[in-house]
């Protein structure tokens, strides 16, 4: 063999106790927890299992085989982060984490994954036989990826974080369409594996998509602004005889907000070029109508 760990192996059952099989392969003896079967299983039995060593440091057999293993690539969640090592990984093992090593996450530590996030990742064996997790590369990215289509400009998709450059922060979707976000379209920078909630701004000619993480303007006025919005919508003249010069007690009774709360609310749709206003009133633009 050239690994004791990190192997899919058929190894025969040679010894048992009250927990758990004993199963050899190649003169290695390997733990398979009792738990872990479904049917009986007896001595003399041979059974496919995947190698490891467990959190006891025991050779131990997994029939549970993990999608992530030596030159197979999958996505595991991020269970736990020790700043002096890096970030542990669930692939899948009954009793055991693989660990993706500092030396392969940002600089930043406030960018390395954390609980919950998603890494594409294989395993790989170091000389003293211990299984670690590896980040997947760009030609792994590349091979998985489909093209967008034109369609997509302005819908919604979901993400995964994949690399951090100083120009922006590169995704693969849900969908497996590459993604790109500029630092202006977003608030903070996304961590490597988060999943995050884009939209799409431009569909490139080879088929990347150009996200952004920020609000449509609709989504991010406020609820003040957004009464006003709609009110303005369902009229059908699309405008209202109130301005920031208004009465308060008139903007009180018709909007029931203070015209503190009225005026903030305005300037924020204006802001967004969703309104204009004049000594009548205010109006919806002809795009916002549109």
């Amino acid at each position: 063999m050239t690994h004791t760990v990190g192997e899919v192996v058929q190894a025969k059952i040679i010894d048992e106790n009250q927990t758990a099989f004993f199963a050899q392969v190649d003169g290695i003896t390997y733990t398979l927890e009792k738990k872990q079967l479904d049917v009986p299983a007896e001595v003399g039995q041979v059974v496919e299992g995947f190698t490891y060593e467990n959190n006891q440091h025991d050779l131990a057999l997994s029939l549970e085989i993990p999608a992530v293993r030596l030159g197979h690539f999958a996505y595991g969640t991020v269970t736990d982060i020790r700043r002096d090592l890096g970030v542990f990984v669930d692939i899948g093992l009954p009793d055991k984490d693989v660990v993706v090593s500092l030396d392969e996450l940002p600089t930043l530590k406030e960018l390395w994954p954390q609980r919950g996030d998603q890494l594409l990742i294989t395993l790989r064996v170091d000389n003293k036989e211990r299984l670690w997790g590896e980040l997947a590369p760009a030609e792994v990215y590349q091979a998985m990826r489909v093209p967008a289509k034109k369609n997509m400009q302005n819908k919604n998709v979901k993400a995964t974080v994949y690399r951090l450059k100083m120009v922006g922060t590169y995704v693969l979707t849900d969908d497996y369409h590459f993604g790109f976000i500029h630092p202006d379209e977003r608030y903070r920078e996304p961590r490597l594996g988060e999943h995050v909630a884009a939209r799409v701004i431009g569909v490139r000619d080879d088929g990347t998509l150009n996200l952004s993480l920020r609000p449509r303007a609709y989504e991010s006025i406020g609820d003040d602004a957004q009464m006003i919005l709609n009110l303005l919508k369902a009229n059908p003249k699309h405008m209202l005889p109130y301005n920031d010069k208004s009465d308060p007690k008139a903007i009180k009774q018709y909007f029931n907000m203070s015209k503190g709360q009225f005026k903030r609310a305005l300037g924020n749709l204006y802001k967004q070029r969703l309104i204009t206003q004049d000594e009548n009133g205010v109006y919806l633009t002809e795009n916002d109508e549109a």
